[in-house]
C-alpha cells in the first residue's frame, strides 16, 4: 500500500505518470532542476521540489536528493519514468533500503537486463533466440578485435549497458574497428557510467520489433502485443506502430511467448519491453529487454485500451494484472512519431531556444472542435526555455484510427498543422517519413532512413520562397501593427528592410498603398523583381490572414525584439524559419586570412583531436563536444593549419564559443 507518489523524472513522462496517478486518488509530487522550475510537470503535482542545477548529474541522476525530497513530502512511493534513474538497480534498491516501493522491477532483474551481455548469457540459457555475437566479460582491444574477426564483419559494437542509440557503432572493416572502440567505449562512459561493450553480428535490412510485457508478484506473465519500431536514425526510433504490418497472428504468438520467457528468465515484476531483430526470413533474435516504462507505450495504450501507467501502479500496490492473455485484444492502429528539438537540414543538430509559440493541432482552428483519435504527449509549454542539459525530444504526437492508412493520414495532418516556434525541430523530416512510399506500404527496415533518405529535401538546406522572403519583410517591418491588429491606417510610405536568413542576405523594398494593402519586392540586385500584392486581413495571436496576389492564406509567426535584432520565426512546410532584421545593424569584418570552428551548442568537451600547428583537411574531426546526452564532432570547413585552440576536455562551452581558429584558409566566414 501506498499513498503518495513521487515521479523521478522530468517532461511528458512525468505529466503522464502524475495524469494517471491522480486518476487512481494517489497524492504526486514532482522533482525539478532550476531550469525546470516552469515547467509544466511541476505545475502538474501536488507538490514539487527542486533537487539542483542545471545539470542532470546534481539533480535528475542524483540518488541522495531524490531520496531526501521523497522524505520531506512524505512520499511512499517513487515512479522512475524512463530514462535517468529508470533502469539503474542502485536507485532501486536504495528506494527499498528506504521503505519506499520502487514502481518497476526489483534491482536483480534491472542489473541483469541492464548489461546486454549477462542479458544475452541468460536468454541463451532460455533458449531464447539471439544474435550471433561476442559478450565475454575480456574487453580489452585485443580480445574484442579477435572476437570481430571470428564473427565477420560488418558487426555491430555495442554498449553493454543502456540503450537509445548510445555507445553503438557499426563496424565494416578492420581498419575501423579501433576508433568505433574508443568513441562507444567514451559514450557509453558518459551515459551509462559503464564502458563494457559487446559485439554483435550486424544485420541488414531487418525490422526492429518489441514486445510489451507485464508480470506481477504473483507468477502472471503476459504480453500486450507488438510495436514495430523500424523507422530509426542513428539507432534512435523516429515512427513507432502497434500492431507491425509485418507480423501474422501466428508470428506475433511466437515472438510473444518468446517475451514471456524472457521475462520469466529474470523473474520480471511490472511493464518492461523484449526488442527482437526480425529478418525477411521470418526468423527473431533478441536484442535486449527495457526493464521500464517505454517512449512508445502510448500505441499499446491505444490499440489494446489500456492505461499501462495505471497497471504499473496496480502491479506496484501488490494486485494481480487486471487481464489474462486470452482477455487482451488488439484493435486498430496506432502511429507515434518523436517531436525533437533539431535540426535535420544540419546533421540532427540538438538545437537550443525559447518556445515562442507551442500549438498542437488537436483541435480545429475555425470551428474549436476537437480532433478524433490524436493524442499529443509533451512536457513543454509556449516560453520554455530548451537547454542542452537533457535530451532533445520535446513531445510526441500519436495517432489512432481503425486501420493503418487512417492513423497515417491523422498523424500526418497532426504533424503538418502542430507549430513549435523559438527553434528548429523535426516536424518536416517526419512529414517527409510519413509520406515516403516505404513507409505508406509498411515495408520500412531499419536501413531505410540511413541508406534511402539521404537526398530528401527535409534533410538539406532550407529554401526560402520569395514570398516567405517579402512575408517576413512585411512582418518585421509592420510587426507591432500587425500583432495588435491595427490593419487599417492609411498612412502611405516607401522603404527598404535589409533581411538574414541562415546565410542569405536580401533588401527588400516595402510600399504602403492604402490601408492595408502593400506592394512589396526584391531591391536586391540579380534577384526576381517582380512583386507581390499583399492585403492584410486580420491577426489572432500569432497567426495572420492575408492575400497575396489574390489566394487567401494564413501565416504563423512569432516575433522577438529583445535581442540585439528583431527576430522572426515563421512556420513553413519546409520546416521553421528564422529572419533577422539587419537593417540597421553594424556589423565588424572579420579577422583576415582565419576561419573558426564554433560550439554547435551549450556542452562539455570530450575530446580534442589535433593540435596547435597541425595541417587539417576539410572534413577532418577536430573536436567533440557531449551535449544533449550525445557527442557531436565538428568539422573543418576546408583544408587549413590549427591556429589556437581555446578548449580542452573537459570544459564546460556554450553555444557559438570561439574553440578552435585555422589559418591560411581560402575564406574568412565562421563555420561549425
Amino acid at each position: 500500500m501506498f499513498h503518495k507518489v513521487l515521479v523521478a523524472n522530468r517532461g511528458e513522462i512525468a505529466r503522464r505518470v502524475i495524469a494517471s496517478a491522480k486518476s487512481l486518488g494517489y497524492r504526486t509530487v514532482a522533482v525539478y532542476s532550476e531550469p525546470d522550475c516552469d515547467a509544466p510537470h511541476v505545475r502538474l503535482a501536488d507538490e514539487a521540489v527542486c533537487i539542483g542545477k542545471g545539470q542532470a548529474s546534481d539533480s535528475y541522476l542524483n540518488i541522495n536528493k531524490l531520496l531526501h525530497a521523497a522524505r520531506v513530502t512524505g512520499s511512499d512511493a517513487i515512479h522512475p519514468g524512463y530514462g535517468f534513474l529508470s533502469e539503474n538497480p542502485e536507485f532501486a534498491e536504495a528506494c527499498n533500503e528506504q521503505g519506499l516501493v520502487f514502481i518497476g522491477p526489483d534491482s536483480k532483474s534491472i542489473e541483469l537486463m541492464g548489461s546486454k551481455r549477462a542479458a544475452k548469457e541468460v536468454m541463451l540459457a532460455s533458449n531464447v533466440p539471439c544474435i550471433p555475437g561476442y559478450e565475454g566479460k575480456e574487453q580489452s582491444d585485443k580480445a574484442l578485435t579477435s572476437a570481430a574477426e571470428s564473427i565477420g564483419y560488418p558487426i555491430m559494437v555495442k554498449a553493454s549497458a543502456g540503450g537509445g542509440g548510445r555507445g553503438m557503432r557499426v563496424v565494416n572493416h578492420a581498419s575501423e574497428l579501433e576508433g568505433a572502440l574508443k568513441s562507444a567505449r567514451s559514450e557509453a562512459a558518459s551515459a551509462f557510467s559503464c564502458d563494457e561493450l559487446i559485439l554483435e553480428k550486424a544485420l541488414t535490412s531487418v525490422r526492429h520489433i518489441e514486445i510489451q510485457v507485464f508480470a506481477d508478484i504473483y507468477g502472471n506473465t503476459i504480453h500486450l502485443g507488438e510495436r514495430d519500431c523500424s523507422m530509426q536514425r542513428r539507432h534512435q526510433k523516429v515512427i513507432e506502430e502497434a500492431p507491425s504490418p509485418a507480423l501474422t497472428p501466428e508470428l506475433r504468438e511466437l515472438m510473444g511467448q518468446a517475451a514471456i520467457s524472457a521475462a520469466k528468465a529474470c523473474n520480471y515484476v511490472g511493464a518492461g519491453t523484449v526488442e527482437f531483430l526480425l529478418t525477411s526470413e521470418n526468423e527473431f533474435y533478441f536484442l535486449e529487454m527495457n526493464t521500464r516504462l517505454q517512449v512508445e507505450h502510448p500505441v499499446t495504450e491505444l490499440v489494446t485500451n489500456l492505461d499501462l501507467v495505471e497497471w504499473q501502479l496496480r502491479v506496484a500496490a501488490g494486485e494481480k494484472l487486471p487481464l489474462t492473455q486470452e482477455q487482451i485484444q488488439l484493435n486498430g492502429h496506432a502511429i507515434e512519431v518523436r517531436l525533437y528539438a533539431e535540426d535535420p537540414a544540419n546533421g540532427f543538430m540538438p538545437q537550443t531556444g525559447t518556445l515562442s509559440l507551442w500549438q498542437p493541432a488537436l483541435t480545429d482552428s475555425v470551428s474549436g472542435d476537437a480532433f478524433h483519435g490524436i493524442r499529443v504527449d509533451s512536457g513543454i509549454q509556449q516560453g520554455n526555455q530548451i537547454s542542452a542539459h537533457y535530451d532533445p525530444m520535446l513531445a510526441k504526437f500519436i495517432a489512432y484510427g481503425d486501420n493503418r492508412e487512417q492513423a497515417r493520414r491523422r498523424l500526418l495532418r497532426l504533424v503538418q498543422d502542430s507549430h513549435l516556434l523559438g527553434l528548429r525541430d523535426n516536424r518536416c523530416f517526419l512529414s517527409e517519413l510519413l509520406q515516403s512510399e516505404a513507409f505508406v506500404s509498411g515495408q520500412a527496415t531499419t536501413d531505410f532512413i540511413r541508406d534511402q533518405f539521404t537526398s530528401n529535401a527535409s534533410l538539406t538546406s532550407q529554401v526560402v520562397s520569395h514570398e516567405e522572403w517579402l512575408l517576413a519583410a512585411l512582418l518585421l517591418s509592420e510587426g507591432p501593427q500587425v500583432e495588435s491588429s491595427n490593419l487599417q491606417t492609411t498612412l502611405s510610405f516607401e522603404r527598404p528592410i535589409k533581411l538574414g536568413c541562415g546565410d542569405h542576405l536580401r533588401t527588400v523594398k516595402i510600399s504602403k498603398e492604402c490601408q492595408s494593402s502593400y506592394r512589396i519586392s526584391f531591391e536586391s540586385k540579380g534577384l526576381d523583381q517582380t512583386p507581390i500584392e499583399f492585403q492584410l486581413i486580420e491577426c489572432s495571436g500569432h497567426q495572420l490572414r492575408y492575400i497575396a496576389d489574390g489566394v487567401m492564406k494564413t501565416a504563423t509567426f512569432s516575433i522577438n525584439r529583445n535581442g540585439e535584432v528583431p527576430e522572426l520565426w515563421l512556420a513553413s512546410h519546409r520546416g521553421n524559419l528564422r529572419f533577422t532584421d539587419k537593417t540597421f545593424m553594424v556589423t565588424k569584418d572579420s579577422k583576415a586570412g582565419s576561419s573558426q570552428i564554433l560550439a554547435s551548442m551549450d556542452g562539455v568537451v570530450v575530446d580534442l583531436l589535433v593540435e596547435q600547428g597541425q595541417t587539417i583537411k576539410c572534413g577532418d574531426v577536430l573536436i567533440v563536444v557531449e551535449a544533449m546526452k550525445m557527442e557531436h564532432p565538428l568539422r573543418a570547413g576546408m583544408d587549413g593549419i590549427v591556429g589556437n585552440i581555446n578548449a580542452q576536455p573537459g570544459d564546460q562551452v556554450k553555444g557559438r564559443q570561439l574553440l578552435i581558429e585555422l589559418e591560411k584558409c581560402n575564406y574568412s566566414a565562421p563555420f561549425i
